[in-house]
C-alpha cells in the first residue's frame, strides 16, 4: 500500500503537535506500508518538498499554502492513500483524491471553528482557512480524531460528516527519547545556565505564545503561587508580534513582584526541552483549547506531575488525583480559573512525595497506553477501511 503524507512540519521543521505526530509515526508506518512524506520548508533527502508559487512571494499567508497544496497534489498520482494533517494540507488531500480517485484520510489535530483567535494572526486568511477544513472535513472518506473530545468537536463543528467515519486513534509518545533524568552526556545543562535553583521546587510550561495555550492565564496565576516555587517558561513562537509583547509586559509585571522566573524564548531542541520537563516538581498546561495534548504526554513520560486545563482530550491523558490534577476552565470566569490553577500547582509542589508519585504514575500511563506502534497499527487499519470503501 503506497501512502502520501501531506504535513506542512517535518524534521527538522517541527515546532507544534501536528509535526510531533508525523515525525513519530511516518518510521512506524513504513514498517506496515510504504510511505512518501510531501511537506514544505526546506530540501531534505527523506521527504518530496513543495514550495509556495514564488509569484506570491506577497501574498497573505493562507494563500501562499494553498498554493503549495496544489503542488502537493499533482505529485501524488501514485498513492494508493493520501492522508493529511490539518488545513496546511487539507486542500491537497481533497484535491489528490479527486485528481486519481484515490481514498483521502485527514488527520483532525485541530478545529478552524473552535480557534476564531487565529484571526489575529492570518487576517482574511483565516476564512481561507476554515473554508480549506471545512471542504476537506466534508469530502473525506475518514476523518481521524487525535482523542475522543476531538471526536465530539468534529462531530459537532461538522453536522454533515457522517459519524462512523471519524475515528479515533491517540497522539503516542516515544518513552526513550522522553524520559526522566539529568542532562545526556555532553549536553548543555539548560537549567544550570538559567540558574535555576535545584533546592526550590519548579513549575514548567511548554509552548507557543498563542491565545490557544492560555500562557496569559499562567502568567497572572503565577501571581498567586507560591513565593518559593519557581516559574521555567519555554514559551515562544509568537502568532504576531503583539501577543509576544503581551507576554513580555507580564512577564516584566511578574519579575517585578517576585524572583525565580526564567523564560526562555527560541524553541530548544528536544534534549533541553526533555531536561526542563524532567527536572519540573510540576509541568502546567494552561491551554483553553486542546485536542489532546501532546505536551503533556511528554511531561508524563519524563516522571513530571502535571496540571492542566480539563480541556478538550486533555482528561483522556491527565488522570486528576493521579497522574496529576485537572482545573475546569471556563472561559467566562477567567479569574477564578487563574486562581485554581494558582492553587493546583501550589498544592502539587507543596507535597514532593505525593509528586514524585504523580510522576511515576504517569510515566507509567504514557508508556501502557501510548505506544507508537500501536498507533500506526490503528492508523494503517483506518487505510485498509476506506480502501475496501
Amino acid at each position: 500500500m503506497r501512502v502520501a503524507m501531506m504535513t506542512r512540519e517535518y524534521p527538522p521543521e517541527v515546532y507544534g503537535g501536528a509535526g510531533v505526530h508525523v515525525t513519530e509515526l511516518v518510521p512506524r508506518l513504513r514498517a506496515l506500508c510504504d510511505v512518501t512524506v510531501h511537506c514544505m520548508g526546506v530540501p531534505r533527502a527523506d521527504a518530496v518538498v513543495h514550495q509556495p508559487d514564488p509569484m506570491l512571494y506577497a501574498a497573505n499567508s493562507a494563500l501562499q499554502m494553498m498554493s503549495a497544496q496544489l503542488r502537493m497534489a499533482d505529485a501524488a498520482s501514485f498513492a494508493d492513500v493520501v492522508h493529511s494533517h490539518t488545513w496546511y494540507t487539507g486542500l491537497a488531500g481533497h484535491l489528490a483524491a479527486e485528481l486519481y480517485g484515490i481514498p483521502h484520510v485527514l488527520t483532525a489535530h485541530s478545529l478552524e471553528p473552535r480557534r476564531p483567535w487565529k484571526a489575529e494572526q492570518l487576517g482574511g486568511g483565516y476564512r481561507l482557512s476554515s473554508w480549506s477544513e471545512h471542504n476537506a472535513m466534508t469530502h473525506a472518506d475518514a476523518v481521524i480524531a487525535v482523542s475522543e473530545g476531538m471526536r465530539a468537536d468534529v462531530v459537532a463543528a461538522y453536522p454533515d460528516i457522517d459519524p462512523a467515519k471519524v475515528h479515533v486513534v491517540h497522539n503516542g509518545i516515544d518513552a526513550s527519547v522522553w524520559h526522566p533524568g539529568g542532562p545526556a552526556l555532553g549536553s548543555r545543562d539548560v537549567l544550570g545556565e538559567l540558574g535555576v535553583s535545584q533546592e526550590r521546587p519548579v513549575a514548567a510550561f511548554v509552548g507557543r505564545i498563542t491565545r490557544q495555550k492560555g500562557v496569559s492565564h499562567l502568567l497572572a496565576a503565577a501571581r498567586h503561587l507560591d513565593p518559593d516555587i519557581q516559574l521555567v517558561l519555554l514559551a515562544g513562537a509568537a502568532d504576531t508580534p503583539a501577543m509576544e509583547e503581551e507576554v513580555a509586559r507580564a512577564v516584566r509585571v511578574l519579575r517585578a513582584e517576585r524572583d525565580g522566573v526564567f523564560w526562555i524564548k527560541e524553541m530548544l531542541p528536544t534534549e533541553l526541552v526533555r531536561q526542563v520537563l524532567a527536572a519540573a516538581t510540576v509541568f502546567v498546561c494552561p491551554s483553553v483549547y486542546e485536542p489532546l495534548g501532546i505536551v503533556n504526554l511528554e511531561a508524563m513520560a519524563c516522571g513530571t506531575a502535571v496540571v492542566a486545563s480539563d480541556v478538550g482530550g486533555i482528561p483522556e491523558v491527565v488522570v486528576h488525583g493521579e497522574t496529576g490534577r485537572l482545573v475546569h476552565y471556563d472561559e467566562t470566569a477567567p479569574h477564578e480559573y487563574e486562581r485554581a490553577l494558582a492553587r493546583a500547582v501550589n498544592t502539587v509542589a507543596a507535597d514532593p512525595v505525593t509528586a514524585a508519585a504523580m510522576g511515576v504514575a504517569g510515566r507509567d500511563r504514557a508508556i501502557g497506553a501510548f505506544d507508537w506502534n500501536r498507533i500506526a497499527a490503528e492508523t494503517a487499519a483506518v487505510y485498509d477501511r476506506v480502501r475496501k470503501g
